[in-house]
């Protein structure tokens, strides 16, 4: 990238603080220097200065850092001026740096920058605003995993892997007489068989990725004063959702975010479903099934005193019969067990069921873990990268197209289609890394960066 204008940001959050950084990057930093230092500095030497304004003013006093290309953050000329935090200051330096020829930064465009200057390929600028945004230590860690290009790593060498096949399959196309004799060696199928399991294994890390930074979206319902709002004070750990013996005291959504075991979970309390002729009632009905059409679970309360041959297809046909079949996964709750001789934690009749009692807790750790084996989260997150929802969808069409391309070996026995499908397998992995991407997705990713990132 040759970059012919100068960005500048503040690198550091909105507000009153201690310190207040505010960042420049480009090919024409010197003059930035002279013109608001009053002298030259040392590349990564920290030094303390007056700010300068345009008529001899001291804007700010504190600490210059310049960094010269391309070691620096973004492969360019770097200036970080860290003075005092507080958003009239920081504005004034960013005004100084516009009259000056700096243009302000778009969200991102830093870490673009060194993207498209080799610095970072594109998982690990990602990551870079995975760890901005963490909310646990699990998804700090991850990100950092990713940040320091260990997901890259996996991915680069899996798609050398590719490379080198594909050389020998490509090699046999252009000289017919050995292709038979070359796509017939089982050392051929064992390499194909080893990159699926490889991929399999990322795959898995990437989706713990997923979990740790997007978490899981749990909506609670069912049938009036079954105990909804007393499973959601257990999960979040207060008394967040009024509990009464009346039923219908939920009328509306009830949103609680809370990370449970370093996973950010949104739990959402809905009103209890039945039939009713209140208007209130009935929109707060819709918007519980609203709410339970883009859920990642759905955990259906049932009063366990209520029913005598409890299944999720028996309890309530009506509702098994409306649910969604694109959500991922239903669990019914038998809650109030207290109240009968059902034990905590016990699977009901082979189908996805717990049996808890909100009131003593009992049963609600068994419930947690269950929903993270339902989501595919086994191992708290140990080994993670740092992902997103594209980065999965490319492993998983690579995978495709190597089972495909592994598959037409054993069947036809055809190099071209094998070639291609191994062609295909590795688009898809460069798409992660960002070796192919289209400017759309670039800007789709960097837009969604902190300002000064």
């Amino acid at each position: 990238m040759n970059s012919l204008d100068t960005i500048v940001a503040i690198a550091t959050p909105a507000g009153v603080g201690g310190i207040g950084v505010v960042r420049l990057s480009g090919n024409d930093i010197k003059k930035f220097i002279l013109s608001i230092l009053g002298e030259e500095i040392q590349p990564r030497m920290a030094s303390y200065h007056k700010f300068i304004g345009s008529d001899g003013e001291c804007l700010d006093t504190g600490i210059a850092l310049y960094f010269s290309a391309p070691n620096s953050f973004t492969g360019e000329e770097i200036l970080e001026l860290q003075g005092h935090g507080g958003s009239v200051v920081q504005d004034r330096l960013i005004q100084r740096c516009v009259e000056l020829g700096a243009r302000v930064a778009r969200p991102g465009e830093f870490s673009e920058r060194a993207f498209l200057n080799g610095k970072l390929d594109l998982a690990e600028a990602e990551a870079v605003a995975d760890l901005v945004e963490a909310g646990s230590v699990q998804a700090a860690r991850s990100a950092v995993r990713s940040m320091c290009g260990d997901f890259s790593r996996e991915i680069k060498n899996v798609v050398n892997s590719l490379k080198d096949i594909r050389v020998f399959v490509e090699a046999s196309i252009d000289f017919p007489e050995e292709e038979i004799e070359f796509l017939t060696d089982p050392k051929i199928l064992q390499t194909l068989e080893n990159i699926e399991n490889r991929l399999g294994d990322i795959i898995n890390k990437a989706r713990h990725g997923v979990l740790l930074r997007d978490g899981l979206t749990i909506v609670l319902a069912g049938r009036p004063n079954a105990g909804k709002s007393s499973i959601l004070n257990c999960l979040v750990g207060s008394e967040e959702a009024i509990v009464t013996a009346e039923a219908g005291t939920t009328r509306d959504v009830l949103r609680k975010a809370v990370v449970v075991n370093g996973i950010p979970l949104q739990l959402i309390d809905t009103a209890g479903l039945r039939e009713t002729t209140s208007i209130v009632e009935k929109e707060g009905i819709r918007r519980a099934w609203a709410e339970i059409e883009v859920a990642d679970c759905v955990l259906y309360v049932v009063d366990a005193t209520e029913v005598s041959n409890p299944s999720v297809n028996t309890v309530w046909p009506d509702f098994y019969r409306k649910f969604p079949e694109s959500t991922a996964s239903l669990t019914l709750v038998l809650n109030k067990i207290d109240l009968t001789d059902l034990a905590p934690g016990e699977m009901i009749n082979n189908d996805p069921a717990f049996c808890v009692s909100a009131k003593y807790r009992t049963g609600i750790n068994a419930l947690i873990n269950h929903l993270f084996q339902q989501a595919g989260f086994l191992d708290r997150g140990q080994g993670a990268f740092s992902a997103r929802g594209r980065h999965v969808s490319a492993l998983k069409s690579a995978l495709s197209h190597v089972t495909s391309g592994k598959q037409q070996l054993i069947q036809s026995g055809s190099g071209e289609l094998v070639a291609e499908d191994l062609r295909q397998a590795q688009n898809s992995l460069s798409e992660i890394t960002g070796n192919i991407t289209s400017d759309e997705l670039l800007g789709e990713i960097f837009s969604s960066f902190c300002i000064g990132k």
